[in-house]
């Protein structure tokens, strides 16, 4: 670990919307995949940042359930791709003590792409240093509606529902909450990621496109959050009165 990484905060929990691969792609003059591709090294480069920045959690979004709306070809590359990745990037967890895992709604997904998420969890079940979690055919009021739903039937029914018993059925409950979200590629939105885990999240905005984003642009994200000041809903500490 570097003197400048060991004055960064570690154990952060990280998410990121990875924005900007078609844009990419589109300034270059070349098909979409490229830039699909492209965003998969750039997953694979943030994704050993983090591990050498101490960073606890990292969770992206790698595809929502509202990208089924793509042109079908796109979304054929797209799920090719996805399935590379895992079977590429599982492995180097296991080497790193790292854990993978996914969320979403694998009902959406075919049978190879359910049995490659399988796979993958469990190869890195026993990993500790960091969870590596993608959100995949993922939308953040699904989740919550799946919660509720699950919630409903538990002892009690719906008058038993409360915060608690919904972040029980959450897709990952054994996660926490991001310290930080990020979205790259200059838009200043979460498009419906993490709406309830994000709830007193810190956002972090990036002009760099997705698969330009690298270990340089996590640390710049790390140095921002640790000079954000968290309430939590609370009010900062009122300074002491200046006196002659």
């Amino acid at each position: 670990m570097t003197p400048d990484s060991q004055q960064l905060p570690t154990g952060t929990r990280v998410a990121i919307i990875m924005d900007g691969n078609g844009r990419w792609a589109q300034r270059r003059g070349v098909p979409i995949t490229e830039g699909h591709r492209e965003g998969g090294e750039a997953l694979h480069r943030t994704t050993v940042a983090a591990l050498d920045l101490g960073v606890s959690e990292l969770t992206v979004y790698g595809f929502s359930t509202e990208n089924f709306c793509r042109d079908p070809e796109e979304v054929a590359g797209i799920m090719s791709l996805f399935m590379e990745l895992v079977e590429r990037e599982a492995p180097i967890m296991v080497e790193r003590d790292a854990r993978m895992c996914f969320m979403g709604r694998r009902e959406l997904l075919g049978d190879e792409i359910r049995e490659r998420m399988r796979w993958a969890e469990e190869l890195t079940a026993g990993g500790s240093s960091m969870t590596l979690c993608i959100a995949f055919g993922y939308g953040g009021r699904a989740e919550v509606v799946d919660a509720v739903r699950a919630a409903a039937l538990e002892p009690g029914g719906v008058d038993a529902i409360d915060e608690e018993a919904i972040r029980r059925h959450l897709y990952r409950p054994e996660l926490g909450d991001p310290d930080v979200i990020v979205r790259t590629a200059g838009e200043q939105r979460t498009s419906n990621f993490l709406i309830w885990q994000g709830a007193y999240s810190e956002l972090v905005f990036s002009d760099t496109l997705w698969p330009d984003f690298g270990e340089g642009d996590l640390r710049e994200v790390l140095r921002e959050y640790a000079g954000r000041e968290r309430r939590f809903g609370g009010r900062a500490e009122t300074p002491p009165a200046v006196t002659s």
